[in-house]
């Protein structure tokens, strides 16, 4: 009987369980890899916990991401941890500065495939200037994770005067979406499906809190931030007028929409208005700061087509939106899953 020990980790050209076991492969996989590929963080620091020093007011979120594929045009699953949750805390009207960042991995997942996505979560929070502070790893066996689930928590510091809240929706308010919407929908639908255009649709996958700060260069009156991930436009704006009870009136023939996620849309029977969006705010306030404001969210990069959409006008919790042919129809949550038209 031949007895050896077991390779280093590095030998290794995909994960294995025992990359989960808490030993030392497990310490080679967080300090040899995931550490070494993040570069200088809090975690470094190899404690149970990161301790902070925040002052004020603080906003704090968490998200859960699983996406097949795990790669796509304009990102993959790490630089959409990283923003998604920077968008949520801007959302709250915080500046983001921590990030806790938990990897649930399968056994077999290529070791080159974990590094891009670390890199990627690196390369993410440089952009948006988030530090990542904690974290936790698991190794599941293979057929219990689709390669690997990232969990992360938000911290965020809120400067004084600012109150975002569903709840500060007011009638009069003008709503204006930053940007194109359902890139990010089209771009994992059409690479998961194999589906090829001229040119391939990018994901919007970006940080929004540069963005925010121009906003709030022209004023601190905004009544709402969304950002209009999972569901869509119609689902963020459906959630808004409910928990505000206020109807939402939003012009079809205003809405951005690239012309290749326009086709897309068509070819595969999708309603944009439902498809996700990672790299866009929906933004109420008074009217009176309208055109200062979206001239500002033009001046970036990210913001180029940004519009104005709609109003809040009345006293109803319901979303309405005036079509091309001049009628109104009602937009409803998004009840199941989109399903691609086959006649």
């Amino acid at each position: 009987m031949e007895i050896s020990c077991p390779k280093p980790y590095n030998e290794y050209d995909k994960i294995v369980l025992a990359h989960g076991s808490g030993g030392r492969l497990s310490n080679r996989l967080i300090h040899d890899i995931i550490i070494s590929v993040l570069g200088e963080t809090y975690i470094d620091s190899a404690h149970d916990g990161a301790v902070l020093d925040i002052p004020g007011k603080q906003a704090f979120t968490t998200d859960s991401f699983v996406v097949t594929p795990l790669f796509f045009p304009g990102g993959d699953i790490g630089y959409l941890a990283v923003n998604g949750t920077v968008n949520d805390l801007v959302c709250c009207g915080a500046r983001p500065l921590y990030l806790s960042l938990s990897l649930i991995i399968e056994e077999g997942l290529l070791i080159s495939e974990l590094v891009s996505v670390i890199s990627s979560v690196a390369k993410a929070a440089r952009i948006a200037g988030i530090k990542i502070v904690t974290g936790d790893t698991k190794v599941v066996e293979k057929g219990k994770a689709d390669k690997i689930f990232i969990n992360t928590a938000g911290v965020g510091s809120i400067p004084e005067g600012r109150i975002i809240s569903p709840h500060q929706c007011a009638e009069g308010d003008v709503i204006i979406i930053t940007g194109t919407i359902a890139d990010h929908g089209i771009s994992i639908l059409s690479t998961r499906e194999g589906l090829s255009f001229d040119s391939p649709i990018r994901s919007d996958c970006t940080p929004m809190n540069e963005i925010a700060e121009l906003i709030f260069s022209v004023t601190n009156d905004i009544h709402v931030m969304r950002d209009p991930t999972r569901g869509g436009v119609a689902s963020a704006l459906n959630e808004i007028s409910h928990t505000s009870g206020k109807e939402i009136i939003i012009n079809e023939s205003d809405l951005p929409l690239n012309p290749l996620v326009k086709g897309a849309c068509e070819i595969m029977g999708f309603d944009p208005l439902y498809l996700a969006n990672e790299g866009k705010l929906l933004v109420f306030l008074p009217g009176k700061y309208a055109g200062r404001v979206l001239s500002a969210i033009r001046s970036h990069p990210y913001g180029r087509h940004a519009r104005i959409i709609g109003k809040v006008t009345g006293d109803e919790p319901i979303v309405k939106m005036k079509t091309l042919v001049g009628s109104t129809r009602i937009v409803e949550m998004i009840t199941g899953e989109q399903l691609p038209r086959i006649c």
